[in-house]
């Protein structure tokens, strides 16, 4: 069979099975796999894999493994969970002759749908509007999971070898960092020579870049006194809001001179807004009528590819010190800053990568429309794969702009479209053995 002749087969053949990726997404989104809980998820990819016939690898990660690699941080899932339970699972297709490895790899774990209430349906059983379904996980990203078991069937339906090996990963906690995840399945040796990630960035769309991301906390030093003596006292709070000022004022620099066309490609508002600077969480103080001795502020850094994390952090501790410096108590009584957490530098992919290349054009040809290279404005999973084996990967998955929101959804078309476009691109690149 010639590779044209291939690709049309199975993009028919996939246009045809709706019903198939809808009751295997169905289940997916019935198993409620939280970030730290993902076992129930991962048994009904495991079935999957079962009814596939295809060979399988399950482990629970080793923190004592990957301490010492460049990518590793302590994720807050295995702070509160530990890896015990939480296995990831590489499903192998064996390639039928001498062709590059391709790996089509998707995470398990979904975020909380808290306010469930708010949803105008159960979050947790799949419901169907016209084209539109709704439910978490649907787009970010059973979704991708879905459209890749649904590859994985019809090109074995159709009787299609492939030349080179297909790795089908399915990996825990990327909502967390992914350390025991996608690194954790690099580790164990699924190094391939390509990959391709359904996260739902929007076919045509194909994404070729990620963000750094880190975490930190600084702690402001204040007085305590009694209210009524405040004047003998020294306030944390503001202290602390002069701190937050000053990162303020840090980040609109940034956000003024950090450009990355990819980051708003899809998404124009993105423009000038490609890095961040978020203080989310501000803890201080013991009771209303005390000067509050202490404000912790937990923040959070997002920047482009273009920079290094050590370059990031100090900008932001230059920052602070400068701060500091100007106000006469935190001059004496520094704050302190610690990097904790999410601990992820970007990535980039050249755009005349081949799997680029390839995902791109056949995306373009299924969907009818023209796409852009988006991404770098979230950290993803890709950075493992390009930044620490030189494993060129491509983002390429259904419709999501609700992804992490109420009611969350994505298309049953875009879901087929995806399921097509990892097929034909498995086709292109790892070729069909003779």
């Amino acid at each position: 069979m010639d590779t044209q002749t291939a690709k049309t087969r199975v993009e028919q053949t996939i246009a045809a099975s709706e019903r198939e990726l809808l009751e295997t997404l169905e289940r997916l989104v019935a198993a409620k796999s939280i970030t730290g809980n993902e076992y129930c998820g991962q048994a009904v990819m495991l079935e999957e894999f079962d009814r596939l016939g295809l060979e399988v690898d399950t482990w629970e990660p080793s923190v004592d493994a990957l301490e010492d690699h460049p990518g590793f941080f302590r994720t807050s899932s295995y702070d509160e969970h530990g890896y015990e339970g939480r296995e990831n699972a590489v499903a192998t297709v064996p390639g039928a002759g001498d062709g590059p490895t391709l790996a089509l790899s998707g995470h398990i774990d979904v975020v909380p749908a808290d306010p469930e209430s708010a949803w105008e349906s159960d979050p947790w059983t799949l419901r169907r509007d016209g084209d539109e379904i709704y439910g978490r996980g649907v787009s970010d990203m059973k979704g991708g999971l879905a459209a890749i078991l649904l590859a994985v069937d019809v090109l074995a339906e159709e009787g299609i070898d492939l030349a080179g090996d297909l790795y089908v990963q399915s990996t825990i906690e990327e909502e967390a960092g992914g350390v025991g995840g996608l690194l954790s399945v690099l580790e164990r040796g699924y190094v391939p020579d390509a990959a391709i990630v359904p996260e739902p960035f929007g076919l045509p769309n194909v994404g070729i870049a990620s963000a750094g991301v880190m975490f930190f906390d600084v702690t402001v030093p204040g007085k305590k006194a009694h209210a009524a003596w405040g004047h003998q006292g020294v306030s944390a709070f503001d202290k602390a809001s002069h701190i937050a000022s000053a990162l303020n004022e840090l980040n609109d620099q940034r956000q003024a001179t950090i450009d990355f066309p990819p980051a708003y490609g899809a998404d124009p508002s993105l423009e000038g807004h490609v890095t961040n600077i978020n203080i989310g969480v501000v803890e201080g103080g013991d009771w209303p009528a005390s000067v509050p001795a202490e404000m912790l502020m937990k923040g959070r850094v997002g920047w482009p590819p273009g920079e290094s994390r050590a370059d990031v952090r100090d900008a932001i501790e230059s920052a602070i010190e400068n701060a500091a410096s100007e106000d006469e108590w935190l001059a004496e009584n520094p704050p302190t800053i610690e990097w904790t957490g999410w601990n992820a530098a970007p990535h980039e992919v050249p755009r005349d990568a081949e799997i680029v290349e390839i995902v791109t054009q056949n995306a373009e040809s299924i969907i009818g429309e023209d796409g852009t290279f988006v991404g770098g404005n979230a950290a993803l999973d890709e950075r493992f794969y390009k930044r620490y084996y030189d494993v060129p990967v491509v983002t390429a998955g259904p419709y999501g702009p609700n992804l992490h929101g109420v009611d969350e959804y994505t298309t049953v078309t875009s879901l087929l479209e995806t399921a097509q476009t990892l097929a034909t691109s498995a086709i292109d690149y790892c070729g069909i053995a003779e």
